[in-house]
């Protein structure tokens, strides 16, 4: 690219000096890197392929002092239809290193469905109950990936919290260091990451023993189970669950109860199997998916006097 070509002239120069200039574009389309396959333009979008270029990438920005934000899988937000002022760094850092006491060691950008296949080949159990769920491992760590297991009881929810050892991070303050999960602060959707600007650089995970077969059974029941009550994104983008978690009362249920399945704006629907989705039929803008949003909000509020919050992140200009 040419420095002609971006309001960030200056910080794609600096980026250039230590990246492979073919990975820093300007205007890039959001969109195909989202699961929502919707957004507009970021200003500058760069690659990064190693932990080492993302905490490098990070630092060149925030020493820039220009708007900026790391895309992993993509999942769980909305992006702008006018889409990001300013850098948006693509984490594709995905290199692993696997140890013989079942602990591994992977980059931030590394793809959960190809961490949990590599797992399950090894024999180690842990990660088999996250099967179908988009994300990244630094995703995963950002939001305390969970799912109700194991199958088939669905007695509990686990929590990535459980099989977490460490991660190393790139700290607000721009130190590089190694935290456990004292630090980290595992919650309910919810870790310190969301409340500070680190950057999870690499996470290590510790599993234990299992059978490969018995791994494989959990996977196929989950897929089935997840497959009968969310919409596949395969054929109907979407991030996710929309609002929080309404405890004893369930978010989808309140919307459901308000008759709001099927409904639409534009191209953007209330999934037809599961009301707390919102689905991409084809064409959906973000202002299509606000608009769904603030139905939703306002009809459970009428008719029941619930604030549904939002737990997707939204992204960029609107």
């Amino acid at each position: 690219m040419t420095s002609s070509t971006t309001p960030y002239a200056d910080t794609a120069a600096r980026l250039g000096s230590c990246l492979d200039p073919a990975r820093i574009r300007a205007g890039m389309a959001l969109a195909p890197y989202t699961t929502f396959k919707i957004g507009g333009p970021a200003d500058l979008f760069v690659e990064v392929q190693s932990a080492d270029e993302l905490a490098t990438t990070v630092s060149t920005v925030r020493e820039a002092g220009v708007p900026w934000f790391v895309l992993g899988l993509g999942a769980n937000i909305l992006v702008g239809d006018l889409g990001f002022r300013g850098v948006v760094i693509r984490n594709a850092a995905s290199h692993s290193r696997w140890f013989d006491d079942g602990r591994v060691c992977a980059e931030s950008g590394t793809i959960m469905r190809d961490l949990i296949l590599e797992a399950v080949r090894r024999g180690w159990s842990g990660l088999e109950h996250y099967v179908g769920i988009p994300s990244s491992l630094g995703g995963a760590v950002w939001q305390n990936l969970h799912f109700l297991s194991p199958a088939p009881e669905r007695s509990r929810t686990m929590f990535l919290a459980e099989v977490f050892d460490c991660c190393e991070i790139l700290a607000e303050d721009g130190s590089r260091r190694s935290v456990d999960a004292s630090y980290v602060e595992f919650g309910y959707d919810d870790t310190v990451f969301h409340h500070r600007r680190d950057v999870v650089l690499t996470a290590t995970l510790k599993l234990s023993s299992g059978d490969p077969a018995a791994m494989r059974r959990i996977m196929e029941e989950n897929l089935s189970w997840r497959g009968a009550r969310h919409p596949w994104l395969d054929w109907f983008p979407s991030a996710g669950s929309i609002f929080k978690k309404i405890e004893g009362v369930g978010a989808g249920r309140l919307i459901d109860q308000c008759g709001l399945k099927g409904y639409r704006c534009g191209d953007a629907q209330i999934s037809t199997i599961h009301a707390n989705i919102i689905v991409n039929l084809g064409r959906a803008t973000a202002a299509d998916v606000r608009a769904v949003i603030a139905t939703a909000q306002q009809r459970v509020q009428e008719k029941f006097g619930y604030h549904l919050e939002p737990e997707i992140g939204f992204i960029g200009e609107f």
